[in-house]
């Protein structure tokens, strides 16, 4: 699989998770626990798979200033939504705020994603690697993919 499709995936089940804990309330806190736990996972791997092989290779293939500000920009947003996640995770699940929190969490991470897919970085990245290049690199992350989720609990290594 290549690189872009592994990513596009990965985007596709992290808006799930999050259409999911959109739906809790207040009072399903279990429910709204395992579920961002879920996501957290999700994100924590799909973080470290972009940052230690995807946006270093694209960064020195870069052929344009605007690729290169595109990458960091993206490391940017990732540290972005770290804060509000450790904001959130020091909020009680229950608490009315939590809600509020995760909404500005969840708007963020769709923006990144639809930035990546639908804005220009992707594209960029389509004409500066060939398709032979972009599979091996999807290789080399689902290979991290897979070393990173080992050790995550059962649910999460098989969503």
């Amino acid at each position: 699989m290549d690189a872009l499709t592994l990513l596009e995936q990965d985007h596709q089940k992290v808006k799930k998770i999050m259409g999911e804990l959109e739906k809790t309330t207040e009072r399903g806190v279990k429910t709204r626990e395992e579920l961002f736990n879920r996501l957290v996972q999700e994100l924590t791997v799909h973080e470290q798979i972009e940052e230690q092989i995807f946006y270093p290779a694209v960064k020195e293939r870069a052929d344009s200033k605007k690729l290169e500000e595109l990458v960091a920009e993206s490391y940017e947003e990732h540290h972005f939504v770290d804060v509000v996640k450790a904001e959130i995770e020091r909020t009680p699940f229950e608490a009315e705020e939590w809600g509020a929190k995760f909404k500005v969490m969840m708007e963020n991470i769709e923006h990144h994603a639809f930035e990546e897919e639908e804005g220009e970085m992707f594209p960029k990245v389509r004409r500066a690697f060939s398709k032979d290049e972009l599979e091996d690199l999807g290789t080399r992350m689902a290979e991290l993919k897979e070393q990173l989720t080992q050790g995550a609990p059962t649910e999460a290594a098989t969503e």
